[in-house]
């Protein structure tokens, strides 16, 4: 019998049907060797908790097969089909995926040369029976009927909140009540994985609120919505920092989240399979005894402040840039930042503009870019108003970037960046005539991939960098060697009057704040948070494949590490809580490739 062919099907759509029938079959007959055939020598699959139940890229043909021949009996991947018409460009067929497996039901991304699989992402996106309550599923709210016992929404909420973390225990105790925190409380939330959420400052939002008055993000609002509730379309396109407080708490109430301010967490021990927290909450110690612990600190640790000889006698106002307080006090004064990233360039142009005398001072070399061509050259297709126009959802654009391996991200963001380079050549060279000195990366793939890298050492232009190339904030480079009662003192001789010294001197491995919780013995058997081994800059190999114990297990069972940008803690919090509700659920989760420790800190 001769089977008919659709005309109407896309080259493109007809060498994907083929691809996923000779897939889903090899899978079917549990075959890993005729899986792994279908990818060329040059492939990767990236794996969101869908088959791995962790968050794994694993490399060409025979590390595929490994990997399926340890799980593919439990994952049972069935129905692999495409979601909507394929498309080719440059020789390369690109086509988006649903799927089921045991437990749950997926979606991904996949990428064709030649007829083989060069990029596959597989992401789960919820779980079999324990759906999220939207749509079709979201709760009726009213109770319709008479009820002599009825019970309020609001009454439910404040039972809740009175019981919670006293006569009843959370499943999950998050420390850290920003966005990364709250993002991963409104996940579990919509799954029913109870709770707490606790944060040192008073309000959620007040970790934006307290930094330096001129900070707003640098990455447009396309990029930043968070799950559930994104920005409204009036948002601006940067936002300034008290403005993201105010909406993130808005967001903490109106998802219903357990958040409890003004609590520091003091101690947390392994206790059985779960863990004992102890935490100050407003001058009342309370114990809590969740079965998993989150550590959602951002992406840096404790501020470094450098030991500088000296700083005792300094006579005027010294601080960390995470503790400075804005311009107002210094007008008139000298100031001398420490540093030439972010914060330094925000903190020196709010100073300018104030009438401080100000001068940075540039340690190493710092990567920029204007924040008009970033946003035009690298982010544009994915997250901008022409992407949205153009029916890229954020969903799309995530997945999109998800799809990308870090083991090659780089080779496709140095074409950006050499396009911003010669865009922006007249900006780079006015800068360079000013004397400072500017990197695009190790191997000049820029910004995304120092930020992946390392979290540090570049700066987003807008608007301080032409300060310095006008010489309106000074510029001095070299290394601290001294404070004196009213200088600061370079290693080649340089001294710099000071009333202010501001050490924008960056952060400290993450790994450094959870030690003060959960103790330097188990913060040494998790290691190094962030950074991928790419044995560049501030990232020493070897070759991990994906960030450092970040949203997935670590080698603490029940610990976890969440954070990031707020691109990272909408996206990745989704594959966190599914995590947390699998066990919560008690449904077999085993993990492929759990992550070695290579570095402590």
């Amino acid at each position: 019998m001769t089977q008919t062919v659709d005309s109407t099907r896309s080259a493109a759509a007809v060498g994907v049907d083929a691809w996923l029938e000779q897939f889903q079959a090899a899978l079917t007959a549990r075959d890993p060797e005729a899986v792994g055939a279908l990818f060329a020598a040059e492939s990767y699959w990236r794996d969101l908790v869908a088959f791995n139940w962790n968050i794994k890229t694993v490399e060409g043909p025979a590390e595929i097969a490994a990997m399926l021949r340890a799980q593919l009996d439990a994952t049972d991947p069935t129905g692999f089909r495409v979601s909507e018409e394929p498309t080719e460009a440059g020789g390369v067929t690109e086509a988006w995926l649903e799927f089921e497996t045991a437990v749950g039901r997926g979606s991904g991304h996949l990428r064709l040369v030649d007829g083989r699989a060069w990029t596959l992402l597989t992401t789960l996106d919820e779980l079999t029976g324990h759906e999220e309550p939207q749509r079709e599923r979201r709760p009726m709210g009213a109770e319709h009927g008479a009820n002599q016992e009825r019970v309020t929404w609001l009454e439910a909420r404040a039972k809740e909140a009175t019981e919670l973390g006293y006569t009843t225990q959370p499943e999950v105790v998050i420390v850290g009540g920003g966005q990364g925190g709250i993002a991963l409380g409104a996940r579990l939330r919509q799954l029913g994985v109870s709770a707490i959420i606790v944060e040192r400052r008073e309000k959620p939002g007040d970790s934006w609120r307290s930094r330096y008055k001129s900070l707003s993000l640098h990455d447009p609002v396309w990029y930043d919505h968070l799950p559930y509730i994104p920005f409204p379309a009036n948002w601006p396109v940067f936002s300034p920092k008290d403005k993201i407080g105010d909406w993130l708490e808005m967001y903490t109430r109106v998802m219903e989240l357990n958040y409890w301010g003004s609590t520091t967490a003091k101690s947390a021990t392994r206790d059985g399979d779960g863990w004992t927290v102890v935490v100050d909450r407003d001058g009342e110690e309370v114990t809590l005894r969740p079965r998993h612990l989150v550590l959602a600190l951002g992406v840096s640790g404790k501020p470094n402040v450098p030991e500088i000889p000296g700083a005792d006698v300094f006579a005027g106002d010294q601080h960390h840039s995470s503790a400075h307080p804005g311009p107002d006090a210094y007008k008139g004064k000298k100031a001398v930042v420490i540093g030439s990233n972010n914060s330094a360039h925000d903190i020196c142009a709010a100073l300018w503009e104030s009438g401080v005398d100000v001068t940075m001072v540039q340690r190493s070399s710092t990567h920029i870019v204007r924040s008009d061509s970033l946003m035009d050259l690298a982010l544009g297709d994915l997250y901008s108003e022409r992407a949205v126009a153009a029916g890229v959802t954020t969903f799309k654009a995530d997945t999109i970037f998800a799809s990308l391996p870090y083991r090659i991200l780089h080779t496709l963001q140095k074409p950006v960046y050499d396009a911003i380079r010669e865009r922006d050549a007249d900006f780079y060279a006015s800068l360079e005539r000013a004397g400072f000195d500017l990197d695009f990366g190790d191997d000049d793939s820029g910004l995304f991939m120092k930020y992946l890298r390392r979290g540090s050492g570049y700066y987003i232009d807008v608007g301080a960098s032409q300060l310095v190339a006008d010489g309106s904030i000074k510029l001095a480079k070299g290394v601290v060697q001294e404070l004196t009662k009213d200088e600061v003192v370079l290693t080649d001789g340089t001294r710099l009057p000071a009333d202010l010294v501001v050490y924008a001197t960056g952060y400290q491995s993450m790994n450094g704040l959870a030690a003060d919780i959960v103790g330097q013995e188990i913060a040494d058997a998790v290691g190094k948070v962030w950074g991928l081994g790419s044995d560049t800059t501030k990232d020493p190999g070897p070759w991990e494949g994906e960030q450092r114990n970040m949203w997935k297990p670590t080698q603490q069972e029940g610990l976890w590490i969440h954070g990031g940008n707020l691109h990272q803690s909408r996206y990745y919090s989704l594959y966190l809580a599914l995590q947390l509700k699998a066990r919560a659920e008690g449904i077999p989760t085993p993990v492929y490739g759990l992550q070695e420790v290579h570095h402590t800190s």
